[in-house]
């Protein structure tokens, strides 16, 4: 049962959305970036949530304020291993947010990823006749 009165149909907004329309758009090409582990000696598992992260469509958005934020992350990650404690992984959850780590995220950041296309990645050679053009000729 519903309660209260019924929605108006000449409902409108007052308050303008403030981001609308901007977005970002990334590609996910499973090209790795940013930078490598160097200097400390990391755990495996450091090592492996780094790489995640460097394969990741989402740091090919980021900048190097990003990856300085990645790496105090990475900071917590390893302290957590060797020591768990829900303060830290909720340290860790919330730094992941900001960098659109999860689906919802990403919608809050109005992030979007993008396989690509498989027109774009494969051209046609030159003197080669697409197939679709192809069969254009034919029908036509």
């Amino acid at each position: 049962m519903v309660k209260g009165p019924p929605p108006s149909e000449n409902k409108r907004r007052r308050n303008a959305d403030t981001y609308a329309g901007l977005h970002s758009t990334v590609v996910d090409d499973g090209e790795m970036t940013g930078p490598g582990l160097e200097g400390a000696s990391w755990s495996a598992p450091a090592r492996s949530y780094w790489e995640i992260w460097r394969r990741s469509p989402m740091a090919k958005a980021f900048l190097e304020t990003d990856w300085a934020r990645l790496r105090m992350v990475l900071l917590l990650v390893e302290d957590y291993l060797k020591n768990p404690t829900a303060q830290k992984l909720t340290a860790i959850q919330s730094n992941e947010a900001a960098l659109g780590a999860t689906v919802a995220d990403r919608l809050r950041l109005r992030m979007k990823v993008v396989k690509p296309d498989a027109d774009d990645a494969a051209e046609t050679p030159a003197g080669v006749t697409a197939l679709d053009e192809y069969r254009r000729t034919l029908a036509g």
